[in-house]
């Protein structure tokens, strides 16, 4: 699933192609998705100037003047940037047209993804209303962690991967910013120390912005929007690792199920 540094990179790549151009053409080629894409799409978006590329969370928000656009990229969801005369894609979707030459492309094979529209505020959309903060936000910090930890026995990877505490960070950032922290995924969050609250807040940070600025994650399905995937994988410390020594120890990396997601880690370096 694309998280949030591919998320944000799919942003950044669309974000020169689409700002301050008028969209002039929408295409629905299949309106089934995750939820039925609106059909008075066409009257909402043609004609209309695109002010604004913003994300929150794992949604991508292209704001005109009345509202919002709202893209989710659902498991296997990637955008491209086409010229009209390519040839569609069997699982491309919905596509919009820009000043007649250039198109934005949602290719979504398993069909979780989303597009829908939110009048006004995009913050008051009910799936984005009650979402945590931004983790590499100020708002995000060392005492609003701690306190959230306050009493709770759930594992601390659960903890920070429910996107009402915090948004985006998904499972593979969450098992790399643990071990970067030294604590053990299956700890109870209300058993970890304010001062090891410090150092997971500091690596959670660390492992999404060198996300970002490697292009994200390369993961079975997803591509940034010129085709090419993202470099992160080459630096990942314990996930997708099992049995390969730890690069701090050279213990055996471990992996085991919580919340029916893996989890990779090393026993020695992290307690």
């Amino acid at each position: 699933m694309p998280e949030l540094p591919e998320v944000e990179t799919s942003r950044q790549g669309i974000e020169p192609y689409l700002l301050n151009q008028t969209i002039t053409k929408v295409l629905i080629r299949n309106p089934q998705l995750r939820w039925p894409i609106p059909n008075n799409l066409t009257k909402q978006l043609k004609g209309k100037t695109i002010q604004a590329i913003n994300r929150r969370g794992k949604y991508i928000l292209i704001q005109i003047d009345k509202g919002n656009l709202i893209l989710h990229l659902g498991m296997s969801g990637s955008l491209r940037i086409s010229d009209p005369e390519t040839a569609f894609r069997k699982h491309d979707h919905f596509v919009l047209t820009i000043n007649h030459d250039k198109q934005l492309r949602l290719h979504d094979p398993r069909r979780f993804g989303a597009v829908l529209w939110q009048t006004g505020n995009p913050l008051k959309h009910k799936l984005l209303s009650k979402l945590g903060p931004e983790p590499l936000s100020e708002a995000f910090n060392t005492d609003y962690l701690y306190e959230t930890n306050r009493n709770r026995k759930v594992s601390i990877k659960q903890h920070i991967m429910n996107s009402h505490i915090v948004v985006g960070v998904g499972n593979i950032y969450a098992s790399e910013a643990l071990f970067l922290a030294g604590i053990h995924p299956k700890r109870a969050a209300g058993r970890i120390s304010k001062q090891r609250i410090e150092k997971l807040v500091a690596a959670i940070k660390q492992v999404l912005n060198a996300a970002i600025k490697q292009g994200g994650t390369t993961l079975r399905d997803f591509v940034k929007e010129d085709g090419q995937p993202g470099y992160f994988k080459q630096q990942l410390n314990v996930y997708g690792k099992t049995g390969d020594l730890c690069l701090v120890c050279g213990t055996p990396v471990k992996q085991i199920i919580q919340g029916q997601r893996s989890t990779y880690y090393c026993p020695q370096c992290q307690r």
